[in-house]
């Protein structure tokens, strides 16, 4: 079965996926990374995969409208809807601390999902916007973003890609939901 997911390795979207897959006792996958939602459900329109998974709403940050714009352009069956705990983390390469930081770059979700976070401590700093926070993490990780920058994206990014966690759970709501949506073809 070859699932597609928004994001890349390191992703919310890939724990989501792997959880559902879990879930439904599917051990015989292949992800997928396709980072928008809109490539995973052209991709499902395309029959390029079988499945899709795609985040549609955070506790904190509200409704993801890219996944909200790709479900209006693609037909797709809704086949599950389940909640995976986001843990939003603070990463930087060695040796820059939280004083160097000059730009914070992630994900739309996750700067909002850390927003009273982002206002207490780093309100004089620019925030960038970008496609996913663990591609976040891998350009920082691989010098395409300058060393002064710090993303926000999960543990598993930090882990994936050699990145320090400078702080933890910097998420605003205690218990930080992303509701995800499990997709399939629409078979008239």
């Amino acid at each position: 079965m070859k699932v597609g997911i928004q994001g890349i390795e390191g992703s919310f979207s890939e724990e989501a996926a792997k959880s559902y897959c879990k879930k439904f006792g599917i051990e015989n996958f292949e992800l997928k990374y396709l980072v928008s939602s809109m490539n995973v459900l052209d991709n499902l329109s395309n029959n390029l995969i079988d499945t899709g998974i795609v985040a549609m709403e955070n506790a904190q940050g509200g409704v993801v409208i890219e996944s909200v714009e790709a479900l209006a352009k693609n037909q797709c069956e809704i086949i599950d809807m389940f909640y995976v705990e986001i843990s939003q983390n603070l990463l930087a390469i060695d040796g820059v601390s939280v004083g160097d930081i000059e730009e914070i770059h992630s994900h739309e979700q996750a700067l909002k999902q850390c927003k009273d976070y982002l206002a207490e401590k780093f309100w004089s700093k620019k925030l960038v916007e970008q496609d996913d926070t663990a591609k976040a993490a891998q350009d920082l990780a691989e010098g395409r973003l300058p060393k002064q920058v710090a993303v926000i994206a999960s543990k598993f990014s930090a882990k994936k890609y050699g990145l320090n966690i400078l702080e933890h759970d910097i998420h605003d709501l205690k218990k930080n939901l992303t509701l995800f949506l499990a997709v399939k073809r629409f078979e008239s």
